[in-house]
């Protein structure tokens, strides 16, 4: 490990909604940094106006606080290496792109889209590189003082990266070993647009290096960027500095073939955004994990084993143990498939072993959502610690409490008057008056005499139980019949048998 402090960077571009593959690297990211006693910096790479949308980076932001990922240095929190939007620092990149000019590493190149255009027409396959760079309007191909008269007139240009021939450019990556790249076959990007924003390419470089970031770790589709970063590393003087890289394995579809999208998620009815995500540019909502009912501490949890384990067959981590237990040599180089039922799983685990506390708000949100309002709060904590493990989403607490809160508007009478008769609608009223009469109330106990009268009736106590269920829950569904009668209490139990019984009868 380098002596310096470790830091790592999410950079992402403002353009939508955080991906679940974004929020595993910023997960990484976080964890790697946590590890070390090191920093988490959040910087915005809002060089390319034209796909930026407006709301996109709060939305980065919030996410981020609801995951629990915090960093040290942001655009809201400030920081010593400020700004860190990266179209606040627009004159920055244009001085190291001349400064590549002088050197001879870059060049100006003044070609139009319609040039662009016509030469990706008649070259199949085209790349600006090597073999075409000298048939283009550029500042290789043309006289000096064309050149000049082109610049000093401000025609439109950009600056390209000159890229060397016949060279190999490798690097270690932390999870790939050494990986080489033939530069041949690498095109001369462009660093500096003609609006005067840098591209990616620059603007990363730049950045890491004036932010003194020591790892840098993205998903594995910017491979084939490497060689240009590397080669910018190189002739700006700083590879010394170069952080070390980390190519993350891709989040596949369910199926194992190709990189998890957001169409996957719409066709196979499953998020794949962290949060709710509303284009205002094409009024198309995107659904999320949180506003489907999952839990932060699931959802980081499902993504940690994603491309990563610990060696061992823990499944549930809390965020302190992943922290304790990452390793970047854990992750693999193999996509990991996303599987939705195992993602649900993961949520209805870390509901189970939440306390009541901790899902209060979440609750009563979804419960305040389907028009109950919750009134007492301790009554509240016991009637989630007693439906808790029926729930694998936050809204299943609806279905699974509401009825602790008003009384069933319907029943489930299909599963109840075929056997209907009268011997138990004389039970059901003998039982109340056992209820009514009792000095105690508690769940062992209702069983007790519930059996004990069924007996005496000479009926067998599952033909009593499920009608007893429907008539307190309106369905065939819920914890413990007896642990639901003792939270509603005596009178409440009470009004709902008389209720059920005269829509038993009618």
């Amino acid at each position: 490990m380098s002596e310096k402090k470790v830091r790592v960077r999410f950079a992402p571009s403002p353009t939508g909604g955080l991906h679940l593959g974004g929020v595993r690297t910023v997960l990484f990211n976080y964890l790697f940094a946590k590890k070390n006693n090191g920093d988490f910096v959040l910087r915005i790479e809002d060089t390319d106006q034209t796909r930026y949308v407006e709301g996109a980076e709060q939305y980065i932001s919030d996410c981020l606080v609801w995951c629990g990922l915090t960093p040290n240095e942001s655009p809201d929190k400030g920081g010593p290496f400020a700004p860190y939007r990266q179209s606040e620092r627009k004159p920055l990149y244009r001085e190291y792109a001349e400064r590549l000019v002088e050197q001879g590493y870059a060049y100006y190149a003044f070609d139009t889209a319609a040039e662009l255009e016509q030469k990706r027409k008649d070259v199949p396959n085209f790349q600006y590189s090597h073999a075409y760079r000298h048939e283009m309007r550029n500042s290789l191909s043309l006289p000096l003082h064309e050149v000049e008269q082109l610049l000093h007139n401000g025609t439109p240009h950009v600056i390209r990266i000159k890229m060397p021939e016949d060279e190999t450019i490798a690097f270690d990556d932390m999870i790939r070993g050494r990986v080489t790249f033939d530069s041949n076959v690498v095109d001369d990007k462009v660093l500096l647009k003609a609006d005067g924003m840098p591209t990616y390419h620059l603007a990363v470089v730049v950045d890491d290096y004036l932010m003194k970031i020591t790892h840098a770790f993205r998903g594995e589709e910017w491979l084939p960027s490497a060689p240009v970063h590397i080669r910018l590393w190189e002739v700006l003087g700083w590879k010394a500095d170069m952080p070390e890289w980390a190519h993350l394995p891709l989040i596949l579809k369910p199926d194992g073939h190709g990189k998890l999208s957001k169409r996957d998620g719409a066709r196979l009815g499953f998020p794949v955004y962290a949060m709710n995500w509303f284009d205002a540019k094409s009024n198309e909502l995107t659904p999320g994990f949180r506003e489907l009912g999952f839990l932060p501490e699931a959802f980081l949890n499902l993504l940690a084993l994603l491309g990563w384990n610990d060696g061992t067959d823990q499944e549930i981590f809390s965020l302190d143990e992943l922290i304790e237990k990452f390793s970047i040599d854990r992750v693999s180089k193999a996509g990991a498939k996303f599987d939705f039922e195992k993602a649900k799983w993961f949520n209805a685990e870390w509901i189970k072993r939440s306390s009541a506390e901790t899902l209060k708000l979440n609750v009563a949100q979804a419960l305040k959502d389907a028009g109950i309002a919750i009134t007492d709060e301790s009554y509240l904590l016991k009637v989630i610690d007693l439906v808790k493990d029926r729930c694998t989403l936050l809204g299943d607490f609806v279905q699974q409490s509401s009825y602790f809160f008003k009384q069933p508007a319907e029943y489930d009478l299909n599963a109840v008057k075929p056997k209907w008769n009268e011997a138990k609608t004389a039970f059901f009223k003998e039982f109340i008056s056992i209820l009514s009469g009792a000095e105690t109330y508690n769940a062992a106990e209702l069983e007790v005499r519930f059996k004990a009268l069924a007996e005496q009736k000479a009926l067998k106590p599952g033909d009593v139980m499920l009608p007893f269920r429907i008539m307190l829950v309106g369905g065939k569904f819920g914890p413990h019949v007896f642990d639901i009668a003792k939270l509603l209490g005596e009178s409440e139990t009470v009004i709902r048998i008389e209720n059920a019984l005269d829509a038993f009868t009618a």
